[in-house]
């Protein structure tokens, strides 16, 4: 199933709060990604839809198996594409910015040789 940009977005945003403070709500979403209230609604319910995420009695986000590989994937690129760019010399928070728009687009095989470059090369382990 092709899941969009936003949605892979969405489900890294959830990952990463989840490693960061274990409970993640809605509202918690809103202030990682600065959208409004009903955006991240609006999401939520595409996302439960869909069977990326579970919602629980207390509004307690969960990924569901499918929802967490799209997660990881996507954070995965995130970290190796930052570290990537600020290997080259690029300011943590811009590469960090950038590496945002490159990790939706990048091929699996693309990401691959660079991942193994980085750690040829000594720069990721």
């Amino acid at each position: 199933m092709a899941i969009h940009e936003s949605a892979e977005d969405y489900l890294e945003a959830i990952l990463k709060l989840r490693e960061a403070h274990g409970n993640v709500r809605s509202i918690d979403v809103v202030g990682e990604l600065h959208f409004s209230k009903p955006s991240v609604s609006v999401a939520m319910k595409k996302l439960r839809e869909s069977g990326h995420v579970e919602m629980d009695e207390n509004g307690l986000l969960t990924l569901t198996p499918a929802g967490e590989t799209i997660a990881q994937r996507i954070y995965e690129r995130h970290k190796v594409l930052t570290v990537m760019l600020t290997s080259l010399g690029v300011e943590e928070p811009i590469a960090a910015k950038e590496a945002c728009k490159i990790e939706h687009d990048i091929s699996a095989e693309t990401f691959e040789k660079i991942k193994q470059h980085l750690k040829d090369n000594g720069v990721l382990d």
